[in-house]
């Protein structure tokens, strides 16, 4: 009998590195039209673009019979390849292979992509499906998983951090793909928890199940932790490559240039259809962005968080731009504590990956009431002033309707350090609306007049005249320029020409203490 060769023995130990996990888990898998890990990363990437790192790593643990299983890879592929030609480090957790929860040797790799990442400027991509810590390790995987939290920390900022989440992910690998910039949920099987949810007493009592406290819907509706849900794998996959193609790989490096054919002249036609002159009529300001950018494509990210203000990416005469907007057919467009933070997050985003900054306003304060005012509105609200004012990239801001008050401060005004500021012939900059400024302001004398009604219309009109058209404020040098509605793209792509060099010197400090 002919003895087995080293090359024998790789091309075997090769073939069980294709596929370690359980057969009966992978059957699972692929009963719920799910992939497993390695055909997800082989599917993200450009085709023969992978190249792995760690196949052979096994784990240490001897404990709880773990010494008869030792899978090789330890239930998570890793590496790096390629997204439209673009190079990024990736890793995807198996999770026929120990539930695909995270052991030392686990965390260890995943913590060795992150650490190659960071290093060689590249983007991350992680694919998560993973229950958590794994309890058979103990406390040594508690250690190892430490490591890869901080890595992950360190690279915050200096490049994209891309999670997609298409499992049940909980506990620490939960927090893990919370660090990421952008969190992708699939449809059915995307779900996230803290805790296990073998331990939480509503789904172990049945009053809910897994989906209601965890789902996708869930955390892209009430916890705003997934910025975007996907019907499909493939489908996520797709979005992970819109994303990229709207970041820099790296935070020293500029925002790719793609070319649409879309003139930068082009005439926003129609424009002024769009937005009622009537300040209390609704209107969707994402139909106003899609007539700015560039071939009408408007990139939104957390579509059903947070919707009276809506953020997103677009492209101006081929550059991305971050694109932030109040959106009047939501509570009128009132700031609240979630929209607050939903915007200064992606501020912060674009800020990080040198992507200008374009805002829309049409805003007619913070949101009133106890339930604000106890949750902190004043802090949160905090957040996205101290966002806009924070940010060196380039700032352009639209007024197409409503500016009131601190919420017009908030909104990336002229005050803040924004560079170019316009507003469309219908803008109203001011203290608040002319009804409430009439009313406190006339209080006495609307009290004894003998036909109040009569009177405060008179004032209300008086107060429009004098203080409710941007004239006012571009006479004071709070705007650039008035314009009309279908100049709106003509005006920002001649604008952000000169502003792609803007370059901000920062006084020396360890860092802003922004009010978390």
């Amino acid at each position: 009998m002919a003895r087995s060769t080293p090359s024998d023995e790789l091309g075997a130990m090769r073939r069980e590195a294709d596929s370690p996990g359980d057969r009966r888990a992978v059957k699972g898998l692929r009963e719920t039209g799910a992939q497993t890990a390695r055909e997800r990363v082989l599917g993200m990437l450009d085709d023969g673009s992978f190249v792995e790192f760690d196949a052979f790593v096994k784990h240490r643990s001897g404990d709880h019979g773990m010494h008869m299983h030792t899978p090789l890879g330890d239930g998570v592929v890793a590496g790096h390849g390629m997204i439209d030609g673009r190079r990024v480090a990736c890793f995807s957790q198996d999770y026929s292979v120990f539930s695909g929860t995270m052991g030392e040797m686990h965390a260890r790799k995943i913590a060795k992509v992150a650490d190659f990442a960071e290093k060689s400027q590249l983007p991350i991509v992680g694919i998560w499906d993973g229950d958590g810590q794994r309890a058979h390790e103990g406390v040594t995987s508690l250690g190892a998983t430490g490591e890869l939290l901080e890595i992950l920390v360190a690279c915050s900022g200096k490049i994209p951090l891309i999670s997609v989440v298409l499992g049940t992910v909980s506990g620490t690998s939960a927090l893990a793909a919370g660090l990421s910039d952008f969190v992708i949920l699939g449809r059915d099987r995307g779900r996230m928890f803290m805790r296990s949810p073998y331990v939480i007493p509503e789904i172990i009592e049945g009053e809910m199940d897994e989906e209601t406290l965890g789902g996708s819907g869930q955390h892209a509706s009430r916890s705003g932790v997934a910025c975007l849900v996907s019907e499909s794998e493939s489908g996520a996959f797709d979005l992970v490559a819109e994303i990229l193609s709207f970041l820099p790989d790296h935070t020293l490096a500029e925002p790719p240039i793609i070319s649409t054919g879309d003139k930068p002249t082009r005439k926003c036609k129609g424009m002024e259809k769009l937005v009622p002159q009537d300040s209390d009529r609704p209107y969707d300001m994402r139909k106003v962005i899609e007539q700015v950018v560039d071939d009408k494509r408007f990139m939104e990210i957390f579509p059903t968080y947070a919707e009276n203000v809506v953020i997103g990416f677009g492209r101006l005469d081929g550059h991305s731009i971050g694109i932030i907007g109040n959106q009047p057919s939501v509570l009128a467009g009132c700031l609240d504590i979630d929209a607050s933070v939903k915007a200064a997050r992606f501020i912060r985003t674009c800020d990080c990956f040198n992507i200008p900054i374009v805002t829309f306003v049409d805003v007619p304060g913070f949101l009133p009431g106890t339930v604000q005012e106890w949750g902190g509105i004043i802090r949160h609200g905090a957040k996205l002033l101290y966002a806009y004012a924070e940010a060196t990239v380039p700032k352009m801001t639209v007024v197409t309707r409503k500016a009131y008050g601190g919420a017009y401060l908030a909104m990336s005004c002229k005050h803040l350090g924004s560079d170019y500021n316009v507003s469309w012939p219908t803008g109203e900059l001011a203290v608040m609306g002319a009804e409430g400024a009439v009313k406190i302001i006339h209080r006495a004398e609307l009290a004894e007049a003998d036909d109040s009604a009569s009177r405060h219309g008179e004032l209300v009109e008086e107060y429009r005249e004098k203080f409710g058209d941007p004239y006012v404020a571009a006479r004071h040098g709070w705007l650039d320029d008035v314009i009309e509605p279908s100049q709106t793209r003509s005006a920002l792509s001649r604008a952000i020409k000169p502003l792609l060099t803007k370059r901000e010197l920062v006084p020396p400090k360890k860092h802003g203490n922004i009010p978390l």
